[in-house]
């Protein structure tokens, strides 16, 4: 059915074009423009993406070099160096952001039924936020530190598929907390959670919202035990309790009981106190949901080694955040095209082989199945 596109026009031909226009009118980036629309803007910077350009000026020259395939890659216009920057610095991070709320919405469902290492039907979640350090002289506006500057991307992770469900992308200063306030809860949902997030007043907005949380308990937790339950102490589970806060500012934000667990990791020598309100689970798989929030460790790691958001192209607030919006929606465009082709390799693989073979026609799924990389990883198999 794609016979004699390129790789490049075929993976685009998965997106919901009609949800792009939406975004882009939402935020009139058409507006007054003649011929380099948002759509071009955007297959450029995905372009760059997708074949791993070291900046805007490489991206535009490999694009220059291929100008006679332009027409059959979707850009119908010339795209040169000033064009792009000025696109990027000008027009609405936001039709790139919602946009990405699109794909997400798309990937979702082909990833209900992948499983993620516990047998548990509710949805689960990482939060977590990475730094990204910049050049203060450069990016003034990104305040981290007196001589240093950073923008972070708080995350939250559906664990099923590894799909960013919430970004939000913030200077260096904000305190990892306070995303809590911007996050929508879902009722029966579980959010992993580490000890950066404990705020009781917030966890208890969770708990009244029929949200459960996996957090770990601070060393300095004063409670009192009201109920403890038999643990398997041969798996490292050293206490099952049931427990309300004594202190007066912590209970008052949090009046409801908690539940501590002990947990031993042997192989790390470590031992673990987490909290949860979720009573019906057991102690083991309360440790077990814990251990999977190094997915979000995973997926940090992951686009930054095979998408471009470590290093810049452009310097202005709306430029980054274009720059790394367009990143996370490649991202959720190889994953949709990895389910709806029905392809087994891991998105890193998925991607080696995009990169090399951007301007041939074979059709995409015969490319991704057939290929043989010669160098794999394992990173985020799903």
């Amino acid at each position: 059915m794609n016979q004699g596109k390129y790789v490049f026009a075929q993976l685009f031909d998965i997106l919901p074009k009609y949800g792009f226009d939406k975004s882009v009118a939402r935020y009139r980036g058409n507006s007054r423009v003649k011929g380099f629309t948002c759509w071009i803007q955007f297959l450029a910077m995905s372009f760059g993406q997708l074949t791993n350009r070291e900046s805007l000026r490489d991206t535009v020259n490999c694009l220059a070099a291929h100008h006679k395939k332009f027409y059959h890659l979707g850009i119908n216009f010339k795209v040169n160096l000033s064009t792009l920057a000025l696109a990027n610095e000008t027009r609405n991070w936001q039709i790139y952001a919602d946009f990405a709320q699109v794909l997400l919405a798309k990937a979702r469902p082909l990833y209900l039924d992948d499983e993620f290492g516990l047998e548990i039907s509710n949805t689960v979640y990482a939060l977590d936020a990475t730094t990204i350090d910049l050049c203060l002289n450069v990016f003034w506006w990104a305040h981290f530190r007196k001589a240093k500057a950073a923008v972070k991307l708080h995350t939250l992770l559906d664990l099923r598929g590894n799909l960013p469900t919430f970004i939000s992308i913030t200077d260096g200063k904000m305190h990892d907390v306070n995303i809590l306030d911007e996050l929508v809860f879902e009722p029966l949902a579980f959010y992993l959670m580490d000890k950066g997030y404990l705020d009781f007043a917030r966890l208890f907005k969770m708990n009244s919202a029929s949200a459960f949380f996996v957090t770990r308990a601070k060393t300095n937790l004063a409670f009192k035990r009201i109920y403890s339950k038999k643990v398997e102490k041969e798996l490292g589970l050293r206490c099952d309790q049931t427990i309300k806060l004594t202190t007066y500012y912590s209970s008052k934000a949090y009046p409801e009981k908690l539940r501590r667990v002990k947990y031993y990791d042997k192989e790390q020598g470590k031992t673990y106190v987490f909290l949860t309100n979720n009573f019906e689970i057991t102690a083991w798989e309360v440790a077990l949901l814990y251990k999977h929030r190094w997915k979000i460790e995973l997926f940090f790691k992951w686009i930054k080694q095979h998408l471009k958001i470590k290093r810049f192209w452009g310097e202005t607030e709306n430029a980054v955040k274009t720059q790394i919006w367009i990143a996370i929606c490649t991202y959720l465009m190889v994953a949709i095209a990895k389910k709806e082709l029905k392809i087994e390799r891991n998105l890193y693989e998925i991607l080696q082989i995009i990169s090399v073979s951007i301007f041939d026609k074979t059709q995409l799924n015969q490319l991704l199945t057939e290929s043989v990389l010669q160098n794999s990883e394992n990173e985020l198999s799903k």
